[in-house]
């Protein structure tokens, strides 16, 4: 059975106080801190890179689950490597040749592979991956199209997950975009156990009950029924 990871998008903090956000959000359960790195050019939006993972390592043992918004990955994995990231997670559609190469470096580089997918790209497309001589170790299915927070979660994308779910049954499968209380049980029904929230999370006047309530979710839906 997969274990459950909540992991609050830190594109939702203050970003003036990012250890400290990082800090309340471990101590308030979470078991990933989630970080957007986006180029301005795969996704129109540009956040942050390398320096900030870095500057954020010294502050927090946390895994630091990065997600690669990014046109040219293989250009971010030793930067990121050294920076301090523990999951690298690149986008299946920019790395379509050249995956198995990539793959490796990641996981040389010390991290943990992962693969992410648009709304608008077929599932299929990741099998190889998870397939392969060197598979990544988790997907991600995006429930909204990347590149900026606040949207609203797709309902159509939990065929995806349990598509996946049935295909992998030990395999993480990440959820990223609109999760929160009103969405989490169907995302967490179809088969994901990494849950990406932000705005949710971020802006809750208790945000550690709703990392509790995204968890506690998760674990009913993967525990055998009686």
């Amino acid at each position: 059975m997969v274990s459950p990871k909540i992991a609050p998008s830190m594109l939702s903090s203050d970003f003036a106080n990012l250890a400290a956000e990082a800090k309340r959000m471990v101590d308030l359960g979470a078991n990933w801190l989630h970080m957007d790195i986006m180029d301005g050019h795969f996704v129109p939006n540009l956040t942050i890179g390398a320096p900030v993972i870095e500057s954020l390592r010294k502050h927090t043992d946390a895994y630091l689950d990065c997600h690669l918004m990014v046109t040219n990955p293989m250009d971010y994995v030793e930067q990121m490597g050294k920076a301090g990231a523990s999951g690298f997670t690149f986008h299946i559609e920019v790395a379509q040749e050249n995956w198995q190469e990539l793959v490796r470096k990641i996981k040389s580089a010390g991290m943990r592979p992962g693969v992410a997918l648009k709304p608008g790209t077929p599932v299929e497309q990741v099998y190889p991956l998870v397939e392969g001589a060197t598979p990544v170790e988790m997907v991600l299915v995006m429930t909204v199209e990347p590149g900026f927070g606040g949207q609203k979660f797709m309902p159509t994308m939990m065929d995806k997950v349990q598509t996946l779910r049935q295909k992998y049954p030990t395999l993480d499968i990440e959820v990223d975009g609109g999760l929160g209380p009103s969405t989490i049980d169907a995302a967490a029904a179809a088969g994901a156990n990494c849950i990406v929230a932000g705005s949710s999370v971020f802006g809750a006047p208790q945000p550690g009950d709703v990392i509790t309530l995204l968890r506690e979710s998760v674990e009913k839906a993967s525990s055998p029924t009686t």
